[in-house]
């Protein structure tokens, strides 16, 4: 099993290609603690993290299959291991198609050949966590509740790391809250399988379309520091190793990064 360390932070700037945007925001989650740094699969500035850092591991969440070949993944992972060795976590995912886990498969076929065991899925369905389980490090869902996480963690074993995205929305009004997390709803859980795990843990049709009070108390950490705090501790009682905090629906991020920082480790 790796260890990721208890809290993570995905980046507030996922889709930049500008390398200085994405260095000061590395070296800022370097410096207030955070364990590991989640950034999209954008490869090189993946790499522009890594080398902009001097410790914190950076992870792919994620790399998409049907767009990045494995052959791009595994020249990235072998340049950074050789300066900068454990220090590229490869998430991957996003296998559409009539046949996404033969695609999957076929993928991390390429990974075991070049030797890159610390990988990660982004799993949601029991058929996604059963081959993070069985062909992975482990997990790294999004838009989950604690019960949910209880049961990942059932299917993955103890030795399964289990790393979950959270929405962290760090305003006090609930009308407010629910805009913020709206935006990636929307996006995400349109259709498809964030809809249909969403529909799994019991949500409706209803609660997905209009965020309702009671989705967005279940897969979001909002309001004060301190709530905020609470809700990832639910997480983590829950079975979570990382609990990776994508901040949304604040302006500065990086004073907000901070602040949480503080309430959630003691940094300045």
């Amino acid at each position: 099993m790796i260890s990721l360390g208890p809290i993570g932070l995905a980046s507030s700037n996922p889709f930049t290609d500008d390398a200085a945007v994405v260095a000061d925001e590395a070296r800022h989650a370097e410096a207030l603690g955070f364990a590991t740094l989640w950034r999209s699969g954008n490869l090189p500035m993946l790499a522009a993290a890594v080398r902009a850092t001097s410790s914190i591991p950076v992870a792919t969440g994620i790399i998409p299959v049907v767009r990045v070949p494995a052959a791009d993944v595994i020249a990235t992972h072998a340049e950074l291991e050789r300066r900068h060795p454990g220090r590229f976590v490869v998430g991957i995912g996003g296998a559409h198609g009539p046949q996404p886990m033969a695609t999957l498969n076929a993928y991390l076929d390429e990974l075991d050949a070049a030797g890159i065991d610390t990988r990660v899925l982004a799993a949601l369905g029991p058929n996604m966590l059963a081959l993070a389980r069985d062909r992975a490090s482990g997990a790294y869902p999004y838009l989950v509740t604690p019960s949910y996480v209880s049961a990942a963690r059932a299917a993955l074993g103890p030795d399964g790391l289990l790393a979950v995205l959270l929405m962290v929305i760090p305003v006090t009004d609930r009308d407010a809250a629910r805009a913020a997390a709206a935006g990636p709803l929307e996006f995400l859980a349109g259709q498809g399988g964030y809809r249909r795990n969403l529909l799994r843990q019991g949500f409706t049709e209803t609660d997905i379309d209009a965020v309702s009070d009671r989705l967005l108390d279940g897969i979001a950490a909002w309001g004060s520091p301190e709530r905020i705090a609470e809700r990832i501790a639910d997480y983590h009682g829950a079975g979570a190793d990382q609990v990776v905090l994508r901040i949304l629906g604040v302006d500065d991020m990086g004073t907000w990064r901070a602040r949480l920082a503080r309430t959630l480790f003691g940094s300045a």
